[in-house]
């Protein structure tokens, strides 16, 4: 099922590619960049990015406008959507980052994409997984969790774990994960 998207009506607003000055506008602004990200991310699955993809995506690149977004404001935008929690900075220069749709704990507890619910549903309690297994096996085609990157729902498990409802555990294979 192909799900479609709508930009909103601002990507084709030129002073929504930059940075307003006013600090009330600048408040709308990043709170409308943000949720643009999130829902860009969460529809192409997308959760580990560069700054440097980021600029050249459709996200931050309109091509009609013949407008990039400086790479200065996208790392205003990431560091907003880091202060909601919705990013983690994966390196000290702040040019690679993991988006979370939701805080981590969340993520694994309530999100579509929740692990828990999937192993709720499926009756997968005390089963062990690879987070390979988890994110591509044959078992999870369908759920919302199938075909991310293993970072994302790493986050994820870390927050179960905290709560002794899962433990992460090494594999021959790398990571795993026991449910409980």
């Amino acid at each position: 099922m192909a799900v479609s998207f709508k930009w909103p009506w601002q990507d084709c607003f030129p002073t929504f590619l930059t940075l307003q000055p006013n600090v009330d506008t600048r408040v709308k602004q990043l709170a409308a960049w943000c949720s643009l990200v999130l829902s860009i991310c969460r529809l192409h699955k997308q959760y580990s990015v560069t700054v440097m993809e980021a600029q050249e995506s459709l996200l931050f690149n309109n091509v009609k406008l013949q407008w990039k977004l400086p790479v200065e404001s996208i790392q205003i935008i990431v560091e907003e959507l880091r202060k909601k929690g919705n990013v983690e900075w994966l390196d000290k220069n702040k040019s690679s980052f993991l988006i979370m749709c939701q805080e981590a704990r969340r993520m694994g507890e309530t999100h579509p994409m929740g692990v828990t619910q999937w192993v709720s549903r499926s009756g997968q309690n005390n089963s062990v997984f690879t987070l390979y297994e988890l994110t591509n096996g044959e078992d999870t085609e369908g759920e919302e969790l199938h075909g991310l990157d293993e970072t994302t729902p790493l986050r994820a498990l870390r927050a179960r774990q905290q709560e002794n409802k899962a433990e992460i555990i090494s594999i021959s294979d790398g990571q795993g994960v026991k449910f409980f």
